[in-house]
This record gives C-alpha cells, sequence and structure tokens, in this order.
C-alpha cells in the first residue's frame, strides 16, 4: 500500500465521514493541511476570523444535524476558536475542531505560534487530544467524530503538530470505533419501569405541563414529542433551544418560559402537580429562585446525560436515555392504558392566565419603530417558513415572544454561553447546510459589528442570507438591567454604531435603513423576495424593554410585567 502524509490522511477521513463543508484559515501550522485540501474535493469555506469559522460549524451542526467542523492554525488561529468552542460546549453541538500546531519535538519551548491549545480547551470540550504520532491519526479522528456526534453531542478538538501532517505513513481506516469508557449506548433506551412509572404519572395527574429542551431537538424527537401532547392533550412549553419543536400555532403550546418566557407560561410551570423535563436542564433563566422553583409538582426529567439529572433540581422519577427512544416506549404505555386524562379545569385556568397577561407592546401613530413590530410582521410575512440565527440581547428574546415557530431547528441561537457576534457566521454556517432555507439573522447593533467581517464570506459565496438589525443605539439588555436593577446609571451601555446599510454596501451586499413603522413591510417584502445578501438596519425605539422579565433571584411567578 502505498504511503500518505499526515495531512493527506486526515483529508481522507474526513471524505470517509461524510464531510462536505469546513470552514477555516490558513496559517503556517496548518499549510500541510490546506496543500492536501487543494486539490481533494472537499468544500473549504474560507472566512475572515477564526471566530467566525467555529460559530459557522456550529450553525451548520444545529442546522443540519451532523457534526460541523472546523479548522485553524496554532497559538492566535487556534485560541480565536475558543469562544466559539465554548458556544458549542454549552449548548451540546457536534462539532469537530481542528489545529494546526508547532512541530512536536518544539513543544514546551516557547516556539513561534505555540499556546497549549488542547490545555486551554480541556472544561470547553468533550474531548481533544493531540496527536504525536502519524499512524495514529486516522484512529484519532474517526473517534473524534464518534465522541461529537454520540451521546450528548460536545465539540471535540484535534491538535496536528507540522511533522505529524507531514510525516508518512500506510492508511489504516479503523472500521469500528471501540474506546475504552466511552460507551455512550448504554443510556440510550431508558428504564422501562421507569419509563411505565412516568406515563402513569402522566396520566393520572391534573394539572401537567410538559417541558421540552434542547435535548430532544438533538434526538430529533419532534415527531414523538407532538405525538405524546397530542395524544394526553397536555400543555406544552419549551426552551429557546427547542423553539419549533411543538408548533407554536397549535392550541397545546404555552410557547417558551423562563426569564423572558410568556406570564401565563410561567405561571404554568410553578403552580402545576406534575413537570415533565423532557432533554431540558434546568437551567438557571428557566428555574429562577431554585429553592421556590414548581414546589409543588412531581418532576420527571429523560435526559441521556445522567450527570445533568439531579445536578440542579430534584426530580421523582429520573430516566437516563435517548430522548426519542424514552419517548417511543412512554406513548406505547400511554396508549395501552384505559385511563383517559381530563386536563380541563387545568386549561380553564392557564386560558385566564393567558388572557389576563399576554405578550404585547404599545405602539401608537407617530410612535418610533418598535422591534416587536419587527418581528410580527416579519413572522407574518415568512408564516414561519425560515431558518432564523440570533445573536444575544433584546432582539433575541424578541424573536422567542413574538416570531411563531413552528420546526425545530429553524431558531438558531446561543443559548447557555449568550455569545455576541454569533449570528452573523452561524447564519453563514446554516445557510450552507440547508442551501434551499430562507436564512435570516436577527441582531442587534451591539452584536453585529463584532463578527461583520463574514460579510465578505456571505458576499464571496453570493448567500441570500439576511441581516434584520434592531438599532436602539445602545446595548440593550445591559440598559435595560441598568435601568431596573442599577438606579439608571447608564454606564458604558451606549454604542456609536456605524451605518450599516453603507457598510454592507462595501463589502459588496446590498444595504438599506428604516426608521418609520410604514417602512417595515414593503422593505421586509422587498428583502425577501431578492437573492441577494440583505442588510437591513431598523432604527428602533431605544428605551423599549423586553417583559416579562424575572429579577436576579426570584421566583419564576415573580415576574415584572412593565414599567408601570
Amino acid at each position: 500500500m502505498a504511503k500518505m502524509k499526515g495531512a493527506e490522511i486526515l483529508v481522507e477521513c474526513l471524505k470517509r465521514e461524510g464531510v462536505d463543508v469546513l470552514f477555516g484559515y490558513p496559517g503556517g501550522a496548518n499549510l500541510p493541511i490546506y496543500d492536501a485540501l487543494y486539490d481533494s474535493g472537499l468544500k473549504h469555506i474560507l472566512v475572515r476570523h477564526e471566530q467566525g469559522a467555529a460559530h459557522m460549524a456550529d450553525g451548520y451542526a444545529r442546522a443540519t444535524g451532523k457534526v460541523g467542523v472546523c479548522l485553524a492554525t496554532s497559538g492566535p488561529g487556534a485560541t480565536n476558536l475558543v469562544t466559539g468552542i465554548a458556544t458549542a460546549f454549552m449548548d451540546s453541538i457536534p462539532m469537530v475542531v481542528l489545529t494546526g500546531q508547532v512541530r512536536s519535538y518544539l513543544i514546551g519551548n516557547d516556539a513561534f505560534q505555540e499556546a497549549d491549545v488542547c490545555g486551554i480547551t480541556r472544561p470547553i470540550t468533550k474531548h481533544n487530544t493531540l496527536v504525536k504520532n502519524v499512524n495514529d491519526l486516522a484512529r484519532v479522528i474517526r473517534e473524534a467524530f464518534y465522541i461529537a456526534g454520540t451521546g450528548k453531542p460536545g465539540p471535540v478538538l484535534v491538535d496536528i503538530p507540522v511533522d505529524i501532517a507531514q510525516a508518512e505513513t500506510e492508511f489504516v481506516w479503523p472500521e469500528k470505533v471501540e474506546i475504552r469508557g466511552y460507551k455512550p449506548q448504554r443510556f440510550m433506551e431508558g428504564h422501562k419501569g421507569q419509563i411505565d412509572k412516568a406515563a402513569h404519572m402522566l396520566l393520572d395527574a391534573k394539572k401537567p405541563v410538559i417541558y421540552v429542551g434542547g435535548g430532544a431537538v438533538m434526538s430529533q424527537a419532534a415527531d414523538e414529542i407532538r405525538e405524546l401532547v397530542d395524544l394526553v392533550g397536555a400543555p406544552v412549553t419549551t426552551t429557546c433551544m427547542a423553539l419549533g419543536i411543538y408548533p407554536e400555532d397549535k392550541p397545546n403550546s404555552l410557547r417558551m418560559l423562563g426569564m423572558h418566557g410568556a406570564a401565563s407560561t410561567n405561571y404554568a410551570v410553578q403552580y402545576c402537580d406534575l413537570l415533565v423535563n423532557i432533554g431540558a436542564r434546568f437551567d438557571d433563566r428557566v428555574t429562577g429562585k431554585v429553592e421556590t422553583f414548581s414546589p409543588k409538582s412531581k418532576k420527571i426529567h429523560i435526559d441521556i446525560d445522567p450527570a445533568s439529572i439531579g445536578k440542579s433540581v430534584a426530580v421523582d422519577v429520573p430516566i437516563v436515555g435517548d430522548v426519542k427512544r424514552v419517548l417511543k416506549e412512554m406513548i406505547k404505555e400511554v396508549k395501552a392504558s384505559d385511563k383517559k386524562p381530563d386536563y380541563a379545569e387545568w386549561w380553564e385556568q392557564i386560558h385566564e392566565w393567558q388572557k389576563k397577561h399576554p405578550l404585547t407592546y404599545q405602539m401608537k401613530k407617530g410612535d418610533k419603530l418598535k422591534p416587536q413590530y419587527v418581528l410580527e410582521v416579519l413572522s407574518d410575512l415568512t408564516k414561519g417558513d425560515c431558518l432564523m440565527t440570533t445573536d444575544v440581547g433584546q432582539h433575541q428574546m424578541w424573536a422567542c415572544q413574538f416570531y411563531r415557530w413552528t420546526r425545530p431547528r429553524t431558531y438558531i441561537t446561543s443559548g447557555g454561553l449568550g455569545t455576541m457576534g454569533y449570528g452573523l457566521p452561524a447564519a453563514i454556517g446554516a445557510q450552507f447546510g440547508k442551501p434551499k432555507e430562507r436564512v435570516i439573522c436577527l441582531s442587534g447593533d451591539g452584536s453585529f459589528v463584532m463578527n461583520i467581517q463574514e460579510l465578505a464570506t456571505a458576499v464571496d459565496h453570493k448567500l441570500p442570507i439576511k441581516a434584520i438589525i434592531l438599532n436602539n443605539g445602545y446595548l440593550g439588555m445591559v440598559r435595560q438591567w441598568q435601568e431596573l436593577f442599577s438606579k439608571k446609571r447608564f454606564s458604558y451601555s451606549g454604542i456609536r454604531a456605524p451605518d450599516f446599510a453603507k457598510v454592507a454596501e462595501g463589502f459588496g451586499a446590498k444595504g438599506i435603513t428604516i426608521t418609520k413603522p410604514e417602512e417595515v413591510k414593503p422593505t421586509l417584502e422587498r428583502i425577501l423576495a431578492d437573492k441577494e445578501c440583505w442588510v437591513v438596519d431598523c432604527i428602533c425605539d431605544e428605551e423599549e424593554k423586553v417583559f416579562p422579565i424575572i429579577p436576579p433571584g426570584k421566583a419564576i411567578d415573580e415576574m415584572i410585567m412593565d414599567m408601570a
């Protein structure tokens, strides 16, 4: 068998893993890899900053369910990936991160562009490894994809020194992956007795709420979620990571819960008698003050990660298993039962809360443009038929509240880490993963500038991404917290943004600025019908706030509803 260089082995491994696109930036320590990519046939997207590469791989993975791949050189190239890796780690996104490294015999000598990327990223990767022998490379890459995409997904980093990429050996493809101590298949099925118990608790409950998180999306369990909810008639709420897994235009949907969830939804969660957690992690943005969270409910928690169960909230029925498989068994048990749940009184109470506390805002004739209105018009025009990425802040929460989500994997956002600068590169990755989808990046004026250079990447590849900026001249959520909780001491939360329309044109995209409510619909109709990349700068009311909001340290039923 002819020998191959390490870089060629890497490329062959990527092909065998079914990689159809990777995102990266060349440098000294990964040049052998780029040389192998030159005539490989693999599609490589040249980004403008390595952080963009990580977010693109992340957006691609969220949109498709496949493992995303990004590539950077050693030292600053690798460290520029860190925020993107942490973003993926917090949200359990399957990614393989490939970094070049200085020659193996120079490691530890403070060589030019040397950084201990394995040490730096150990807390924010599911697994990472430094390749020390070219004979191990094929196995390491095979294991990296396996670890990233199985069990609870997450980013895996492989650090490849220059001399390993240049060394030659025979290529041996490991057909099977056997990793001592990593056996995710043992956590797939769920305990039959616990599943049956959960099913009967749901049938016996008088005031249940089904609470769905991103784990259900990762498990491809949308059909099972919908079948279970429709079968028993229970109310269902989702985290922002699971928006659309149950269509929000259906009557059983309570939409999003948590810090900026609907008040009626939070009341339902707080006063239910059974809370069925499906693939969520009881994070602090949902629970508020943990000691007072849903105090009278029995709690069922289904999760593939045993470490996630009982980590922050004690549960009565833990079920460790893949959400899709567990729900299939739970549905069978519900169907086999003679019990017919009766939630009529519970629904009457929920409808009363919904009528009393609707998600709303005020916009009179002559008022400044309201960001919520932009989302309402966008939702009406698209009928939920778009894939939206966001950055982090007020615009992110308004998207959760005022856009109607009907499909999973169509709301792509940094949930756990809350990463500004995520939206545009994630939209690019998502568009490459789903080329036929209408992709919209919703951003704020603070977030958009953080990776604005990736407009060049979008334009280079003629991507029809539409970036809509809700521009209020402030770091909006920071300003809101300063007003509500810091006695209006607006410390460095004002921001002078550029003329985004002109910047867009400088990158080769189209740009437009709107300031009035009557401009919203015709502008959105125009850009949605166009095949080019657009940036729409919506100059909005700078004092508009996201309500409701759960103050820090308060229970989820202690919401601030407005400024009155």
